[in-house]
């Protein structure tokens, strides 16, 4: 027999299990349970270390950087990939402007797409094969003078 109790605890709790994801997919983890390092972009003799995010699971690949409301200058998200693929991101719940880096085994950006646009849709390609993205605030490659075949010093990536 259902009482009206045990109804209203079942509602409950599909409320608080329903809240607990988004329309898009599970729940959004902090960034404070991301492992996190550091890296080095080697920029045509100059060195820019920044403080990043791990994406290293399929869970922190689908989540990235959605609902960041800041990300200092110096911090980013690195994601890194099991093989070498030709992917694509898009910025879906992203609400800050990023450039995203993609950068090939060797460590080395191949494409660059600056300050692409928050809670865009649109396909933002690798165009060509990558082991990792590196995504930093909007306008830090700009800034910093970071260009394509600059080169990504992190152990993920093999020197050449």
């Amino acid at each position: 027999m259902i009482t009206k109790t045990s109804l209203l605890a079942a509602l409950a709790a599909l409320f608080l299990w329903n809240s607990a994801f988004s329309a898009d997919g599970p729940p959004i983890a902090p960034l404070t349970s991301f492992t996190h390092d550091t890296l080095v972009i080697d920029s045509h003799g100059m060195t820019h270390s920044f403080r990043v995010y791990l994406a290293t699971t399929e869970a922190q690949h689908a989540q990235g950087l959605m609902f960041v409301k800041k990300l200092d200058p110096d911090r980013g998200m690195l994601f890194i990939f099991d093989q070498p693929q030709v992917t694509a991101f898009w910025m879906k719940n992203t609400l800050i402007p990023l450039d995203l880096l993609f950068v090939a085994p060797n460590g080395r950006v191949i494409r660059i797409a600056p300050n692409a646009q928050p809670l865009s849709l649109e396909s933002i390609s690798s165009m060509g094969t990558i082991l990792g993205v590196l995504e930093l605030a909007g306008g830090s490659c700009d800034r910093l003078h970071i260009q394509t075949g600059d080169r990504v010093l992190y152990r993920a990536f093999q020197a050449g």
